[in-house]
């Protein structure tokens, strides 16, 4: 019963619920089939565990609510009968401390989200049933819930969390989820505070992949993308565990997400990782009060998989500054001239300053060419011997540095620069009397690397995940952000980290000619290789496809006056590219979409005038919106005013009713002078987007009634009226989805292209 399940039942439970297809919010792919295989699959696991010391209940939710959220510049978020799948395991006595585990079913429009997040739906279905089937009984309940609306925002977790009755009993989460296909799962965030669940994670998991850097990276907002974690903590206030795969990056939400690239090795270790900490947390005392165990953070990092080291920040900030004053002392009693280790920091700062400016991939060469040739000026008459130790020297100092800053600043991933500064510290201690005896001999380098490998074989696996999660994201960030320098500049900084106490050997060395002409020949085959085109981004190899995403919307756009009237319409196929080369490896294959249809924006209407699924126009700058007929839907969308009123503090209460597909954007842009002081949404009070607009995000799982809605405005009396309202409709699925124009338009696509089309409409009014 320890063990997780069986590689059949996995398997058989992740091909079951990728093979309806993809599975937006409203389908019938998401709301009948998935829904039904995942309740026939728990009666499958109640029935087996009828006997045992639990009771297994289930109750299907279908809530409807409304939440702010500051993600993607702030925007409001309102579903209506969307789908959850709660099961409640506990022992036959009752249970009165519960833990959540959630996944969610539903993907993205045209990708059958095999990893993104069927796979721990899977997951979730053994574990439930690994559970359900001890024979001892566990301490405290479970909840397993199956959501169905992640992909649209975050909205079931929202609606299980805020109306759920069993949410009130639950004290910690552990949420499952994907930002790649397949390998590791990794610990990505904790908390907030309570450093009982790290440590939990750390008794129990038996294949550790944690960092608290990727917390903190995460937590910055430097990667847009949000999860599940979100919602469990702001709105339920309630601390969690958040695990992802994150490998292979590149299919994430695209037709290559598919059941056969998950590999079953990395099922049964997410298997035995759930399994394990989910029954150590439901057999543990802190679960029962885990406020009393709140505060605290903790500093946790794994060692290659094997180990994971955890201890909590407040020793970790003892740590860092005993090291700190350790290194200080080091080099104040050996520094016999402070100006020589002055000057030599300066330079090597200047020298690191030049790198990242010149954003070139040449950072080992340039950082040894500029300091070599400044610390020869500024050094006259230092023996190369000195020069090395100088060198040396200088790099404790500066990643003592970072490590003061960070400590300074509350940061748990101070510990990376106190290993950097550590570890080479005590072994250039331990070596002093074999380099003063020998010099520079083979003996003390090879006993000074062994000394750093620790800290530098962590570091590396560090850098290895930075690029395993941002390079395939500046495949999806927009057409603002330029990769190359992105990359050029993660690039240049590993360098100067992993080189910081290696360059002194360089001045050890006798002769540099050979190092510098053979940096000089690696850097001159790749810049021609570069430069005859030779790496191209994309690939369609069905082994290791790279895709470039682009959107596409069949549109119909309406325009109406302050009279209702009709004063424009056109169609179209609006084109948007979801990384910074735009269209131009696209057109030279489809000639039509050239620089001659790019759009701009048409700062007088809602979001432009384009019906834009989620608040990214900020991010995506460059569309293309080529002329096609009018798009038809056989369910249009049906917008009215159902009133409009002066209230008697002064303001124009304008009520609404829509009608319309499972996904709808709502656009608000109130007039000059005008401004919106409450509404339907979430708290009552408008969530205003960083363009200066209001976006609303709409949808609904079946059998929804009419999308009512107002919002009260100060009327400035102008000429242009009060405000511009403009709504879009989405057709995700179904009939509506296609039309013989994007059909033709998908076949002409290269095959490294991942063309994700839709049809939608978008009308505007004034009032």
């Amino acid at each position: 019963s320890n063990r997780f399940g069986s590689r059949l039942g996995k398997g058989k439970h992740l091909e079951r619920i990728t093979s309806v297809g993809p599975r937006p919010t409203g389908s019938p792919e998401n709301e009948i089939l998935t829904v039904n295989f995942l309740l026939e699959q728990i009666e499958h696991i109640k029935a087996d565990s009828a006997s045992g010391p639990h009771s297994v209940t289930v109750d299907v939710q279908r809530p409807t609510g409304s939440f702010s959220i500051d993600f993607l510049g702030g925007f409001t978020s309102y579903y209506d009968r969307v789908s959850n799948i709660a099961v409640r395991l506990e022992p036959k006595a009752g249970a009165q401390h519960l833990m959540l585990a959630n996944c969610h079913f539903d993907s993205v429009a045209n990708s059958p989200g095999a990893s993104d997040d069927a796979v721990s739906c899977a997951v979730m279905l053994e574990v439930l049933h690994s559970l359900a089937n001890l024979s001892t009984p566990l301490r405290h309940g479970v909840v397993f819930l199956f959501n169905g609306a992640e992909e649209n925002v975050l909205q079931a977790s929202h609606g299980f969390i805020t109306q759920h009755p069993w949410a009130k009993q639950v004290r910690a989460f552990i949420n499952l989820e994907a930002a790649g296909v397949g390998g590791k799962e990794v610990v990505f965030q904790t908390g907030p505070e309570n450093p009982w669940l790290v440590q939990a994670y750390v008794h129990a998991a038996k294949h550790p992949f944690a960092s608290v850097v990727g917390q903190e990276v995460f937590q910055s907002g430097v990667i847009p993308s949000d999860t599940d974690f979100r919602i469990y903590r702001d709105f339920g206030n309630i601390p969690g565990i958040d695990l992802a795969f994150i490998e292979n990056g590149f299919l994430y939400h695209t037709k290559y997400d598919t059941s056969d690239r998950i590999l079953t090795d990395s099922i049964q270790r997410a298997g035995d990782n759930i399994l394990a900490v989910l029954k150590h947390l439901v057999m543990s005392e802190e679960l029962a009060d885990s406020s009393e165990y709140r505060h605290g953070n903790m500093v946790f990092f794994d060692l290659l998989g094997m180990v994971v080291v955890a201890y909590p920040a407040r020793v970790g900030t003892i740590i860092n500054y005993m090291t700190a004053m350790a290194t200080f002392l080091y080099l104040f009693k050996k520094c016999s001239h402070p100006s020589n280790l002055a000057y030599a920091t300066a330079v090597v700062i200047l020298s690191w300053l030049v790198t990242l400016l010149t954003v070139l991939i040449i950072a080992l060469v340039g950082l040894f060419l500029a300091d070599l040739v400044c610390l020869v000026v500024l050094l006259q008459g230092v023996r190369r011997l000195e020069l090395g130790e100088l060198y040396f020297d200088v790099s404790l100092l500066l990643w003592c540095g970072a490590l003061v800053y960070l400590t300074a600043n509350d940061l748990c991933s101070a510990y990376v620069p106190m290993l950097m500064v550590a570890f080479p510290l005590t072994t250039k201690l331990l070596l002093a009397r074999e380099f003063k005896l020998r010099g520079a001999s083979v003996k003390y380098s090879v006993l000074y690397q062994l000394g750093l490998a620790l800290p530098y074989v962590h570091f590396m696996f560090l850098i290895w995940v930075v690029f395993e999660i941002f390079t395939p994201i500046l495949g999806r960030s927009g057409t603002e952000i330029p990769p190359d320098v992105v990359l050029a500049t993660l690039v240049t900084l590993a360098t100067l980290f992993l080189s910081s106490f290696f360059l002194h050997f360089i001045y050890l060395a006798r002769s540099t000619k050979w190092l510098l002409a053979g940096l000089g020949t690696v850097f001159t085959v790749f810049l021609v290789l570069v430069l005859c085109g030779m790496f191209f981004p994309y690939t369609a190899d069905p082994s290791s496809p790279r895709p470039k995403r682009v959107f596409l919307q069949h549109t119909t756009r309406t325009f109406h006056g302050l009279d209702g009237q009709v004063k424009s319409k056109d169609s179209g196929l609006w084109i948007n590219s979801f990384d910074y080369t735009g269209m131009q490896h696209i057109t030279p294959i489809i000639p039509e979409i050239n620089d001659t249809i790019r759009t701009s924006c048409q700062e007088d209407r809602p979001f432009c005038g384009y019906p834009w699924f989620l608040p990214v126009k900020f991010l995506v700058k460059k569309n293309w919106y080529l002329p096609a007929p009018e798009v038809f839907p056989r369910s249009p969308i049906e917008f009215q005013v159902l009133s409009k009123e002066q209230t008697k503090w002064g303001t124009v209460k304008i009520t609404f009713e829509v009608k319309g597909p499972s996904h709808m954007s709502l656009y608000l842009r109130p007039h000059q002078g005008a401004s919106l002081s409450s509404w339907s949404f979430g708290d009552g009070v408008p969530q205003y987007h960083l363009a200066g607009e209001y976006f609303i995000f709409y949808s609904h799982g079946l059998d929804a009634p009419a999308w009512n809605f107002w919002f009260e405005i100060q009327d400035p009396s102008g000429p242009e009226g009060m405000i511009s309202v403009a709504i879009s409709s989405h057709y995700f699925f179904g009939e509506d989805q296609r039309t013989v124009q994007l059909e033709d338009m998908l076949k002409r696509f290269p095959k490294w292209a991942f063309p994700s089309s839709w049809v939608s409409t978008y009308h505007m009014y004034r009032y």
